[in-house]
């Protein structure tokens, strides 16, 4: 037999059944210790703590004001197992229940956490994080597959940033799961589906917007991993936010911090280099334009002077500096001329005083035998031959006696 409700059929409003279980709730579970594993951890503006305590069956929301977390030089974190202090309490703006922690101590790092280390450790000593094996991203994709939940925020905004950056693209969404227990085998299933496209997709982009530890789970999934490490098609990941790092950021070509932010990795090289054409481009032309300048003054200064309005004055230097040489050499050559004149002349008549003619005209006489022999002694004639003595005029015929 069931007890009797006290308020059965009693009208409340929200806040006074809120202020009820607030009353109730801080009046029963008051000064308590919870154990459990830190989740979705966040600080505030004010430097409030704001997190998770979960197990296998359960999560409870936990806030640790500042007064109270700068007491402790404990650094919470996701994946810690923690115990805690404090009294069960309802936000009344939400309706939510939660934990108010005052103390925190530190039990062990936390089941996931340690699946985490665990499987990263593994893949890492297989080779599947090695820099060397990584596909390079090709610098102007035409065909982007996307692999992500077809209703999340994600799929919105990398399809935002892709066709505002660069409408001519194809783009190839693969839906599917990204949380729960269904979503590792399909985003890998995805993976492989999309390498099999004719012709073959440049890039994947493979991720989800952001979440607790236990939303991003799929993408620490070792199914996930390896087929990511098996793609032929290389692959930029882009799970959660820039804080957020998965199995799948170490494993793939390139890791963006936000989904939106894999898109303008994808595209910032056409981007950038339709932007360096631009700037060539206005370059080019100030610099056709200055050449033009330069060339039209130094024309505008040669047509107006005085080569092109008196083509003569380009030789007339030269014509008469032809004339001095011509002079010059000509003056040269009478010179020496007449110094070779008198050296011939001096020689002449050098030579014709040395001459026998000149000796035979101051009465000197060559005497010769009729064979030509010249006679020089008395020795050489005998009586009755006949000689021949030339003189200046002529040659006398003699006969010795």
């Amino acid at each position: 037999m069931q007890p009797e409700a006290p308020f059965r059929g009693q009208v409340f409003t929200v806040t006074a059944i809120t202020q009820a279980v607030k009353q109730m709730m801080e009046g029963v579970f008051r000064d308590i210790f919870v154990e459990g594993e830190v989740s979705n951890l966040t600080e505030s503006a004010n430097g409030h703590l704001y997190f998770n305590l979960k197990d296998r069956e359960a999560l409870l929301s936990a806030v640790m004001f500042k007064w109270d977390a700068r007491k402790y030089s404990l650094e919470l974190q996701d994946g810690v197992q923690v115990r805690v202090w404090g009294s069960l309490s309802v936000y009344p703006k939400s309706g939510k229940y939660q934990i108010v922690v005052k103390t925190v101590e530190a039990l062990a790092k936390g089941n996931l956490y340690l699946e985490f280390e665990r499987l990263k450790n593994k893949l890492e000593a297989e080779g599947l994080f090695a820099p060397e094996r990584k596909k390079e991203i090709p610098a102007y994709p035409q065909r982007i597959g996307v692999v992500t939940s077809p209703t999340g925020a994600a799929v919105r905004d990398i399809l935002s940033v892709l066709k505002r950056r660069n409408p001519h693209l194809e783009i190839f969404i693969a839906p599917v799961l990204v949380q729960g227990d269904q979503a590792a085998p399909q985003i890998a299933q995805a993976i492989e589906d999309l390498n099999k496209f004719t012709p073959a997709l440049d890039v994947l982009l493979v991720g989800r917007g952001g979440g607790s530890i236990e939303d991003l789970w799929a993408f620490n999934e070792e199914i996930v991993a390896r087929a990511i490490f098996a793609s032929k098609i290389p692959i930029i990941s882009c799970v959660g936010h820039e804080v957020d790092f998965t199995i799948a950021d170490f494993v793939a070509d390139l890791r963006a911090p936000t989904p939106s932010a894999a898109a303008e990795l994808v595209v910032q090289n056409a981007q950038n280099t339709a932007e360096q054409i631009a700037n060539l481009q206005k370059r080019m032309l100030q610099a056709v334009s200055l050449f033009y300048e330069r060339f039209k003054n130094r024309f505008d200064l040669a047509v107006h002077s005085r080569v092109f309005t008196d083509p003569h004055t380009l030789t007339q230097d030269k014509e008469q500096q032809l004339d001095d040489l011509s002079q010059r050499l000509q003056t040269a050559w009478a010179e020496k001329l007449t110094n070779f004149s008198h050296r011939f002349e001096v020689a002449r008549q050098k030579l014709s005083a040395l001459g026998p003619q000149a000796v035979l005209k101051r009465g000197y006489s060559i005497t010769r035998k009729p064979d030509g022999t010249v006679v020089t002694t008395v020795a050489q004639t005998t009586p009755g031959q006949t000689l021949f003595v030339q003189v200046a005029d002529g040659t006398i015929h003699t006969e010795v006696k």
